[in-house]
């Protein structure tokens, strides 16, 4: 049966962006909400990485979307394909409509498999994995622990993606898995990185190329795997300058796919037009769309230039939120987003690097009284336990 409704206020997508905004539209006594959401399966992705390295069960970091819905709100349970901002309209993949005053926009990212010939083709077996998907990280900790000579290579696409460090954090938690067993003198690491340092801000590069030296990981800087043979068991490394091409063999390998807004999103009228990845095209501090005044968007589908991180959407959220409330109120939005994300590198299996920063691309730690500018132990109890913590009791009920 088609859907056709028409809602105050409809959210698309119901992530960590979707039910954070939700719930506090909710709290803010906003009594007609939609979310537009077809999973049935709510995910907490950053626990992905410590999956993949042996240090999480996989079910801690899934629940049933109904649990996380906020009370109160119409979950309309299709995917939405379509917007006419002119029309104020969404729809769906029914065949069906929903109508709205104002519209979130927040369905993530879409990770680009094909764009890397023979990825999809061997994921999951055969060494080959990636923690970017709930299906598959399990196997990456199994790849690791079968590990005990050889080859091991781990990427990072150019372009924004999802938890920037994640590509990253994998590779040290299987160095030290490595080291600990005694074996990593007989593993040949390699880190292929699209960037000329290890991480966008200097104070944080400067660790991490110690991290990387400590367990003798060979980094490709300015380059990307461009090709993956799963039968042969080698991956393509390509100099994005120069376009010179390195074949490297594996034992196992974690790859991350490029990615990019939602295909439908690139296609309609909400995307900037000279933008290839196809975001919504936002003002990067009050997260309203740049031509559509009752669009907003935040989370990985927005194009603000901030890392595409949860920590980024628990400060966009509020900011959107108050600024929606103003529009309905007929005044101009004021509240403002600086920028901030947060990355908890992981860099040994007990040890954490807190990576605070925003538009600036300075430092911009939140702890009182810890130097969270370096590796600590104590950091790694806040990504294991505190972090999932706050999201799933603080964060999607709109109280942090």
């Amino acid at each position: 049966m088609e859907t056709r409704r028409r809602h105050r206020i409809v959210v698309i997508g119901g992530g960590t962006a979707g039910i954070t905004v939700a719930a506090r539209l909710r709290r803010a006594g906003q009594r007609d909400v939609a979310v537009v959401e077809p999973s049935l399966r709510h995910a907490y992705q950053p626990l992905w990485t410590l999956v993949g390295g042996g240090r999480a069960p996989l079910r801690e970091s899934l629940r049933p979307q109904r649990s996380v819905m906020p009370r109160g709100v119409r979950w309309i349970r299709r995917a939405a394909t379509a917007v006419d901002p002119d029309a104020r309209e969404v729809a769906l993949d029914d065949g069906g409509t929903v109508r709205y005053e104002q519209l979130v926009v927040c369905p993530g990212i879409q990770l680009d498999w094909d764009h890397v010939p023979g990825l999809a083709d061997g994921l999951g077996r055969d060494g080959l994995s990636s923690n970017y998907l709930a299906e598959t990280a399990p196997a990456t900790w199994r790849f690791i622990r079968d590990t005990r000579s050889g080859s091991a290579v781990f990427s990072m696409p150019p372009g924004a993606i999802k938890c920037a460090g994640a590509p990253q954090k994998i590779a040290y938690l299987a160095a030290d898995h490595w080291r600990r067993q005694g074996v990593l003198d007989r593993i040949d690491i390699h880190l292929v990185l699209p960037g000329d340092t290890m991480f966008g801000v200097p104070e944080f590069a400067r660790v991490l190329a110690d991290v990387a030296r400590r367990y003798g990981i060979n980094v490709h800087f300015g380059s990307e795997v461009t090709q993956v043979d799963p039968a042969a068991r080698e991956v393509v490394v390509t100099k994005l300058a120069t376009g010179a091409k390195t074949t490297l063999p594996y034992t196992m390998a974690h790859l991350v796919p490029p990615q990019s807004a939602p295909d439908w999103i690139k296609k309609s009228p909400l995307a900037a037009t000279d933008d290839p990845a196809g975001y919504v095209e936002i003002d990067k501090h009050t997260m309203r769309h740049v031509r559509h005044p009752d669009v907003w968007a935040l989370g990985d589908a927005g194009s603000s230039p901030n890392s595409k991180t949860g920590a980024a959407v628990r400060k966009q959220a509020p900011v959107l939120v108050e600024n929606l409330l103003a529009a309905l109120d007929g005044r101009e939005p004021t509240a403002a987003y600086t920028g901030y994300a947060s990355c908890p590198l992981t860099t040994a299996r007990d040890k954490m690097l807190l990576a605070e920063f925003d538009y600036s691309g300075r430092p911009t730690p939140s702890i009182p009284l810890i130097d969270t500018m370096r590796e600590r132990t104590d950091m790694w109890h806040l990504k294991r336990r505190g972090l999932p913590f706050l999201y799933w009791n603080l964060m999607l009920r709109g109280l942090a």
